[in-house]
């Protein structure tokens, strides 16, 4: 899988949960909430007030590892 920020976060954690530290150190505290999981990763990092490429960065570079 290869993460855009147009990504869904809940497809992201479907694909592997291990992914969830990067959205819990952006502040991302509430994943199990419907409408979070269903928003893309650049509308949560707008909200968060974090930089989607980073986290995009962050989550690619982790999914290359497996």
């Amino acid at each position: 899988m290869e993460v855009t920020k147009e990504s869904i976060i809940g497809d992201v954690l479907e694909f592997d949960i291990g992914t969830a530290k990067f959205f819990l150190q952006m502040g991302m505290h509430c994943l199990g909430c419907p409408s979070a999981r269903g928003e893309s990763i650049e509308t949560a990092c707008m909200v968060h007030g974090t930089d989607a490429e980073e986290l995009v960065a962050k989550l690619n570079d982790y999914l290359a590892t497996k």
